[in-house]
């Protein structure tokens, strides 16, 4: 069943842009002050968002007790879509991941009897599935104001790796020494980030410049681990890492050097996913009480009028990326 999304865009033409400050150049220092929390309506056991557009618009996914994923949107005011659902999706798995102004959403989905995703972009109530030729297996996980995109695939290779659709040409790439590359956003000056998996198995951010050349690794002191989703057209960075002792936070990376890190009060596991170019980020926390993940809302900020809940600059480590390459691959499922 096709989702009824008239009411969201009647609704969305009701609300004027959020006016938050913009910054003309990249401030001494930065924190992150939480705005608000929202969770999906419904039975959900997780609310995820993964990217928000410069109105304010979220798109994510949630996840049943069941274990059913569906995407969603999510307006400024808290109206929700009901849940995107591809046609195709046979493995219960529908993942909204990317918008852009126009309200074009790119996401992936699941071929239940292959166990293959599949890319696909939904605009107003239609769905057109999109593989990158040659590949039979397609995430489509960003997409900038011009309809340009990026993700994953495993090309005749077998080696996962990363692309960029510019201008309906699609490159796609890799990080040296990476096992799998994933293509998490792309901005509109063509600048793509995401993150990549080493020989030893882990995980690092890394940023593609317009002109191919890529930037890594993005790795917050202590990091065991870490996860780019998303960037703004400052090329601001916001992801995830996990520290030697099991605890997931959020961060802002400011290339070349400066860290903000983001921890929700209270729990043991933060996401930042997705930041547009106002400075409004989107991601998710986990409430260890319940097990109940639940959408955030925060902003970057450089005012102390601002009360940042939290945040804490570091500085970056210079340790370098693996330079061999494995002789065997699996495909990697992306993180949410």
């Amino acid at each position: 069943m096709k989702p009824k999304l008239s009411i969201i865009y009647f609704i969305a033409a009701l609300f004027a842009l959020p006016v938050l400050g913009v910054f003309a150049k990249q401030p001494a220092a930065l924190s992150v002050e939480l705005l608000s929390t929202f969770d999906y309506p419904g039975d959900v056991v997780s609310t995820q968002p993964q990217k928000i557009n410069d109105q304010g618009v979220v798109v994510g996914v949630i996840a049943d007790f069941s274990g059913v994923r569906s995407g969603f949107l999510r307006l400024r005011k808290g109206f929700f879509s009901d849940p995107l659902v591809d046609p195709n999706d046979t493995g219960n798995t529908t993942q909204a991941r990317g918008i852009n102004n126009s309200l074009l959403v790119c996401g992936d989905y699941l071929d239940g009897g292959t166990g293959n995703f599949h890319g696909f972009f939904l605009h107003g109530a239609t769905f057109d599935n999109f593989d990158v030729p040659g590949s039979t297996w397609t995430i489509i996980l960003g997409v900038n104001n011009a309809g340009d995109f990026s993700g994953s695939d495993i090309p005749s290779s077998g080696v996962q790796s990363g692309f960029v659709s510019i201008g309906d040409v699609i490159t796609e790439f890799t990080v040296a020494g990476a096992t799998n590359t994933l293509a998490y956003q792309i901005n509109d000056h063509n600048v793509a980030c995401g993150y990549y998996i080493d020989s030893s198995g882990i995980t690092h951010g890394y940023y593609r410049d317009s002109d191919g050349s890529i930037f890594s690794p993005i790795d917050p002191a202590g990091s065991t681990g870490t996860i780019v989703f998303g960037n703004n057209d400052k090329n601001w960075i916001v992801g995830r890492y996990a520290d030697a002792v099991g605890l997931t936070h959020g961060f802002v990376f400011i290339p070349p050097d400066q860290y903000v890190t983001y921890d929700f009060p209270g729990s043991t596991f933060t996401s930042l996913n997705g930041i547009n170019k106002r400075g409004l980020i989107v991601g998710r926390y986990l409430d260890p009480s319940s097990g109940i993940e639940h959408g955030i809302l925060v902003r970057v900020t450089n005012s102390a009028s601002d009360r940042p809940t939290t945040g804490a600059i570091l500085q970056r480590q210079t340790s370098q990326a693996a330079a061999s390459q494995p002789a065997t691959f699996k495909a990697v499922e992306p993180a949410l």
